[in-house]
């Protein structure tokens, strides 16, 4: 049975932490998570599972409170998938009305066109590796601008492959936002997924990039908070 998530006044928290932003063209910087419960996805090569299900309800005025009393500036909204949650759009749009650089991770199965537009959507396209490629919503490729950012987590060349023929499909080089592929930690070599990049320059265009989880290099052993 699909968890209930309540109304848009409050949210069910996973955990919130800061730490360095790991991955996308923001990696590096200090950076506040907001983890959310709850996905409908179930990715072969899924590192957060624990957030399925567990959390605690809060209320979202609250939550801003906090997110806002460590004076960091940029905020990452992500799960599980934010959106799956009704109380993601009013924290999103408050932390944005609050001054705050606000990011969220979707696995690219939930509407985002009511997103604040100050919010800039890291869109998951799942491919044939995450045996989810079936859950897309190719909608909302639709509505990326260049602020945002497309993902490809990738497990071979297949997968590569596949995340090449969405490009073209959908042209996302003409949309003029990063592309970043990221190789499943530990079962797809980095150095093979950049050869990959290189001879495929031509067609990927200078938005393609190589998207290495900075936090799993700096803390390997650490699942959660980082």
């Amino acid at each position: 049975m699909a968890r209930d998530f309540g109304t848009r006044e409050e949210v069910v928290l996973n955990e919130l932490y800061t730490s360095v932003q790991g991955e996308g063209t923001r990696a590096g910087r200090a950076c506040v998570f907001v983890r959310l419960t709850g996905c409908k996805l179930r990715c072969a090569w899924c590192d957060t599972s624990y957030a399925f299900t567990e959390g605690q309800r809060r209320p979202v005025s609250e939550l801003i409170a906090e997110v806002l009393a460590t004076q960091i500036p940029l905020v990452l909204l992500t799960g599980g998938d934010p959106l799956e949650q009704p109380g993601c759009l009013p924290l999103a749009h408050a932390l944005c009305e609050a001054g705050r650089e606000v990011l969220i991770e979707t696995g690219g199965h939930e509407d985002t066109s009511q997103l604040d537009p100050r919010v800039v959507r890291i869109l998951d396209v799942k491919c044939p590796g995450s045996k989810m490629e079936g859950r897309n919503r190719f909608e909302n490729l639709a509505l990326l601008r260049p602020t945002d950012e497309v993902k490809f987590v990738v497990a071979d060349r297949a997968d590569c492959d596949y995340a090449l023929d969405v490009i073209r499909r959908q042209d996302l080089t003409s949309v003029g936002c990063p592309l970043l592929f990221s190789p499943v930690h530990g079962a797809f070599d980095p150095g093979e997924l950049s050869t990959w990049i290189v001879e495929q320059a031509d067609l990927l265009g200078p938005q393609a990039r190589l998207n290495l989880q900075l936090h799993k290099l700096i803390w390997p052993r650490a699942e959660r908070g980082v």
